[in-house]
């Protein structure tokens, strides 16, 4: 994986860092697209800050610099994304923003990526969907609808995908063991929650040319949740 170069969306999030530290370590070429322009990016990865995914061109214009710096794509991270826990009848709803920050910024990155990393040998694609979108709960409609439609844009663009190279995958976790998590949660058991190291790793998997058997699925990292 030495020569491979991945692009991972939202890479300033805890997840994101994560990713970016991991891939690093592994010896990959990484580019870190992010919304945010604060923040300063590990020696040796190229940094896109200011990038507005929910906008296509926007998206189009990330992609083509990563592709042109590198003079190659071969995976994509889609981990840009929110939260926001809502009850369905609050007076300012945040559905469109839990789509807009969850799915479309998945769907214009991947769109943008298509073309590159179908001339990769080994492309591949890998978002982030959610275990609380299977079954949902109160307060979390919003954010699992959104998270649903990443399982479906997953599964649809595998079957898209499956006369060439690049595979789509999904993890879907349960509770990402963070600060703010644990500010949240102060009487729950962090130690059963996800790791994002943890979490990482497995991405970085579904990123490798050893996943190259597995497309269309949906991949639970649970902890002890």
């Amino acid at each position: 994986m030495s020569q491979r170069v991945i692009a991972v969306t939202g890479g300033h999030g805890v997840l994101g860092r994560a990713v970016v530290e991991a891939a690093l370590a592994d010896g990959l070429k990484v580019a870190d697209i992010d919304h945010a322009t604060d923040q300063s990016a590990p020696d040796g990865v190229l940094e896109l800050g200011g990038v507005d995914l929910t906008d296509p061109a926007s998206a189009t214009k990330a992609i083509a610099a990563v592709a042109a710096h590198f003079g190659r794509l071969d995976a994509l991270l889609n981990i840009a994304g929110g939260f926001v826990w809502q009850m369905t009848d609050d007076a300012d709803p945040a559905w469109a923003k839990m789509f807009a920050l969850n799915l479309t910024t998945a769907l214009n990155a991947s769109r943008a990526a298509l073309p590159h990393l179908k001339a990769s040998p080994e492309g591949r694609i890998v978002n982030v969907g959610a275990n609380a979108a299977l079954k949902s709960a109160a307060g979390m409609g919003a954010y699992a609808a959104s998270k649903a439609g990443v399982h479906r844009l997953t599964e649809s663009l595998a079957e898209e995908l499956k006369d060439t190279s690049v595979t789509v995958n999904a993890v879907l976790p349960s509770i990402l063991d963070t600060a703010q998590n644990r500010k949240d949660m102060p009487e729950a058991d962090p130690a059963k929650w996800v790791r994002p190291a943890d979490l990482a790793r497995v991405m970085l998997f579904l990123a490798s040319p050893d996943s190259r058997a597995v497309t269309g699925a949906l991949i639970p990292v649970t902890g002890r949740v």
